[in-house]
């Protein structure tokens, strides 16, 4: 099957794949098709609609250079 994508989709999708929403043009068809199919369908295994992963959660964060750690100063004394 050949698909035509329309110059607005296109984008949409190369952006979705730059922000890692997805690793591959198959990944997302995947996603897509899925989103369409009746529940009763899909495999008993997947995640119902609109149930993210924690993967699919921070895959934008991905590729920043971010760091979490904790600054040691900024806490408070306790007493035990």
């Amino acid at each position: 099957m050949t698909i035509e994508l329309k110059p607005e989709q296109e984008r949409i999708l190369q952006e979705a794949l730059r922000q890692g929403r997805f690793h591959s043009v198959e990944e997302a068809l995947e996603h897509a098709i899925q989103s369409i199919a009746p529940q009763e369908s899909l495999p008993a295994n997947r995640r119902p609609a609109g149930k993210k992963s924690l993967v699919e959660v921070f895959a934008p964060l991905r590729g920043l250079d971010l760091d979490f750690s904790r600054n040691a100063s900024t806490g408070r004394p306790a007493e035990l």
